[in-house]
């Protein structure tokens, strides 16, 4: 039995992204200089905080009257009321408050810590306080990276978008794909057949989390700067599935 490599890459020098910045350019750039390009089946993890400054998504907290309900937030979590307004505003529903810290139901579904509003590793502005928001589709985001990449290179690969995530019963955070394209995110195993011919009835896969948990340790965390990680060797011929996928409904949510 023969076992085939998968490699990671992380792309250095990738210059910081401003809004409007043309994203597959930067990354086809960086994949040119490193003397990698792209082949058949790559995979490209990208970090979801250059995808939102590419698209501008900052909001300037001096421009943020916070409300009632944000004040009274605020003075329980010692935060600035503005930022807990924005939260409020990119949430559908607060499924926690505690210290320093709001879960919320983004929009967009994922449950996260303050509705995934960041300060860190971003340019603050003229007026040193700006945030910056989730994509808006990280599936269409990332599936359109993939259409241009392609047509640069000439073959077929994936996108994964990733975010760090807490976990609710773990310390520490890990990568999770927030959008992806031309990767199966989920992977259904049930009806598969386990080693000893017991048929799985529940098991599947989050492959898209697993690719951007494992990129996220070249990312790393702090002022590391690499925000794309190329996968190569990474085979599976289960249908592609969007990250969208990964998100569990509502009600087959056993704890909200």
């Amino acid at each position: 039995m023969s076992v085939s490599p998968v490699s990671f890459y992380a792309l250095p020098d990738i210059p910081l992204v401003e809004p409007g910045d043309d994203l597959a350019a930067i990354l086809t750039d960086a994949l040119r200089r490193n003397g990698l390009g792209l082949v058949d089946g790559d995979i490209l993890v990208i970090a979801q905080k250059i995808i939102s400054k590419a698209e501008g998504l900052y909001v300037d907290l001096d421009q943020v009257e916070p409300s009632d309900r944000a004040r009274e937030l605020a003075e329980k979590l010692g935060k600035d009321p503005r930022h807990v307004e924005v939260v409020l505003s990119e949430s559908e529903e607060i499924v926690k408050v505690g210290e320093h810290v709001i879960v919320a139901a983004h929009k967009l579904g994922f449950v996260m810590a303050n509705a995934g509003i960041d300060e860190s590793n971003i340019s603050h502005g003229e007026s040193g306080n700006r945030v910056l928001l989730l994509p808006r589709d990280p599936d269409g985001s990332a599936a359109g990276l993939k259409r241009r990449l392609e047509q640069e290179f000439g073959v077929s690969i994936g996108v994964v978008i990733n975010d760090s995530f807490g976990r609710p019963w773990r310390n520490g955070v890990v990568g999770v794909a927030l959008g992806a394209a031309g990767v199966p995110s989920l992977l259904d195993r049930i009806g598969s057949k386990d080693l000893f011919g017991r048929t799985l009835k529940v098991t599947e896969i989050a492959v898209a989390d697993e690719l951007a948990s494992a990129a996220s340790l070249l990312m790393g965390q702090a002022d590391e700067g690499l925000p794309a990680v190329l996968v190569r060797g990474f085979r599976s011929a289960a249908p592609h599935r969007a990250a969208s996928s990964l998100i569990r409904d509502r009600e087959r949510d056993m704890f909200r």
